[in-house]
Formats: C-alpha cells, sequence, structure tokens
C-alpha cells in the first residue's frame, strides 16, 4: 500500500491564459461614467503560504462571482468566472461583503485583496452535504482491475446522507474489531518496548518510511485479537499525513501490513477495511482480505469518493457484512477560528453479492 509522508497543501487558484476570455471585466458605472476595471486596479498583497493561518475559507456554488475595489455595492468591481480549483481565503467579514486573498495565475507572490458579496459564498464552517452528489467517486480498483472512467458509486452499492439519531443507533450494533491495549508493550526512552518473561524488543517504525518531513512518532493504539497483530499510528511532527503500521511479535518484531486510516476489521469477512481523507480530493474507502496463516492480502475494493472527507476515522464501524457508517464533512468544508466543521453522517451498503 502506498504510504504519503508529505501534505501538499494547496491554493490551487487556477487563473491559465486559456481561461483569460472567460474572466474579461465587466463595464460598471460610477456616478454616471463608464469605468473598466482589470485586476491590476486591486490592491496588492502579499500571498496565503500557510492555509492554517487563514481565518476562514469560502465556497460558492455559482459558475461566476464578482470582485469588488471596496466593500460597497457601488464600488468598481469585475466579474470572475469560477473554477472548482479555486480557493477563497477570507480575512476579515463586513456587512455584506467578506475580503479575501487571491492569487493570480497561482502565483503566491502575485496576489491582490478583493471584497465578494456575503450573498455569492457561502464559509466553508457552515457547508453541509445538501445538494452533494455522494455517488461521485474519481476512480476505483475492484479486485486487480481499475478503472477511471466510471464515476459512480452504483456499480458497487449505495451511499446515503442519514441524521446523527440514526448513526448513533447504529453505533450500537457495530461488529467491527475493538482495538485493546497489550500491557506488555510499553513506552520506554520514548520507544515503544515489548517486554514479557525477560524478553524485551524495541519496535522500530516501518523501516521503508521518509523521514524528509521530519522526525516521525509512534503511538501504540493497540491489538487486533482478530489478526494476532499491534497497530500503531505513525506520523510527522511536520506534516498531517498518518497511517497505521500492524507488527507482529510472537517471535521477532515484524513490520507485516499497514492502512491509510484508522483499521476498521471485520473477523467474519477477515477484512480489513478504513476510509480516510484523500490528500488530493475527497475520502478512499478501502477492502482489503487478509490471511493470517499466509501473511498475504488481497485488495477487494478501492473507491476514491470525490465530494466528502472523514472527520474521525476512528468512529467509523460494519453493523454487518454489508453495512459501513462514518461520520464525515464536505469537502470544501473547513474550520475557522473558534467555528467548527458542520458534521455530516453517511452509510455505505454494498450490494450483497458483490464479492
Amino acid at each position: 500500500m502506498k504510504i504519503i509522508n508529505q501534505l501538499f497543501i494547496s491554493s490551487m487558484v487556477v487563473f491559465a491564459g486559456c481561461n483569460q476570455q472567460n474572466k474579461k471585466s465587466e463595464t460598471h458605472k460610477t456616478e454616471g461614467k463608464q469605468k473598466t476595471i482589470t485586476l491590476a486596479d486591486f490592491k496588492k498583497i502579499k500571498g496565503v503560504d500557510n492555509v492554517l493561518e487563514v481565518p476562514f475559507q469560502l465556497s460558492t456554488k455559482l459558475d461566476s462571482v464578482h470582485f469588488f475595489v471596496t466593500p460597497s455595492k457601488d464600488a468598481a468591481h469585475l466579474k470572475m468566472a469560477y473554477d472548482k480549483l479555486d480557493n477563497y481565503y477570507g480575512f476579515e467579514e463586513f456587512e455584506d461583503f467578506y475580503s479575501i486573498h487571491y492569487s493570480i495565475n497561482n502565483n503566491i507572490s502575485n496576489s491582490i485583496e478583493a471584497f465578494v458579496l456575503k450573498s455569492e459564498f457561502t464559509p466553508a464552517y457552515e457547508l453541509t452535504l445538501k445538494g452533494v452528489d455522494l455517488y461521485e467517486i474519481r476512480s476505483s480498483t475492484f479486485k486487480e482491475s481499475s478503472d477511471s472512467k466510471n464515476k459512480s458509486f452504483k456499480k458497487f452499492g449505495s451511499i446515503t446522507e442519514i441524521s446523527e439519531q440514526e448513526f448513533q443507533a447504529n453505533s450500537k450494533k457495530q461488529i467491527s474489531e475493538k482495538l485493546v491495549k497489550n500491557p506488555n508493550i510499553q513506552l520506554q526512552a520514548d520507544n515503544w518496548v515489548y517486554k514479557e518473561n525477560g524478553r524485551e524488543e524495541v519496535i522500530t517504525q516501518h523501516e521503508s518510511v521518509s523521514t524528509e518531513t521530519g522526525p516521525l512518532a509512534n503511538e501504540y493504539i493497540g491489538r487486533s485479537p482478530y489478526l494476532n497483530l499491534e497497530v500503531f499510528k505513525e506520523h510527522s511532527d511536520e506534516v498531517a499525513d498518518y497511517y497505521y503500521s500492524f507488527f507482529s511479535i510472537k517471535n521477532a518484531i515484524m513490520f507485516e501490513l499497514s492502512t491509510g486510516g484508522y483499521p476498521q476489521i471485520l473477523p467474519t469477512k477477515g477484512w480489513v477495511t478504513f476510509l480516510s481523507s484523500n490528500n488530493d480530493v475527497g475520502s478512499d474507502f478501502v477492502i482489503s482480505k487478509y490471511f493470517p496463516q499466509t501473511k498475504k492480502q488481497d485488495n477487494l475494493l478501492y473507491v476514491n469518493f470525490t465530494n466528502f472527507k472523514i472527520a474521525d476515522d476512528k468512529k467509523a464501524f460494519w453493523t454487518d457484512n454489508d453495512t459501513f457508517y462514518a461520520e464525515v464533512y464536505p469537502r470544501n468544508s473547513f474550520f475557522a477560528n473558534g467555528k467548527k466543521q458542520k458534521t455530516a453522517y453517511i452509510k455505505i451498503r454494498l450490494k450483497a453479492d458483490l464479492f
């Protein structure tokens, strides 16, 4: 399984030359005179190089939006075509406007401050799944067959938004395996050490992990009774990426497998599954079958959902062999200073004869 070790936080504001003709300024009348403005008329500012320092982000469903030079409806403005990769970083709120920072041609050093109408945008922390196509996927792999042409999950099953009450009620019926702490695994001098009957061994991190993005750290999660493996969360202090590694400690400390998100293990099927946010877009839903005797793993299903990302992968669960529940956020949802994102809940139902 591919391990991602770097977070790419993108400000993909697309203003390519081929789109310039679609983003021409419109004529605005001021005091009886016509004035045509361009992006050069906006105040130059330092661009956003760290999205975590942005007070809030904005989202729109319109095909085009308006940039004003000042927070006034009488101010000069121009019409900008919207691209789904555009990001609008909000810095201040006015009665009818938000101030934003916008990088022209995705060039941070060529950024401007503009004012946009509240009526044309929604703060990212207020986004919901209303009107969102949950079935939309970017690609999938079924067993050994990859498919980037089919853009719908309907081939594999159904997916619906449910209420928090339904989610909580079904969480009491979950059959996913619970990971339990092994008392013989202890933290000692910043290392996790397995101790039992005089035996003492350090559990080192997976050897193929790159440390170019900063020092890595292990967090012990617990033991899978079904797999008879110890699970660790491995991550860097400098990036948000993480993954889970599984170690056998029976005879020697051996790395066995990994998952890109918190593992939801289904002993009744021999499945190791997870739903995790994709660094590029949406979320990855993965089902693999693990064979403890041979240590082999068969990849059954991979789906990249495009319109939502995982909120808390630990809260996901199975209630039967075909039904999976998870807590998610809309794709463009983003927290703001002092304000949390709106949580949504989904139910994935696989076709009964899928495997």
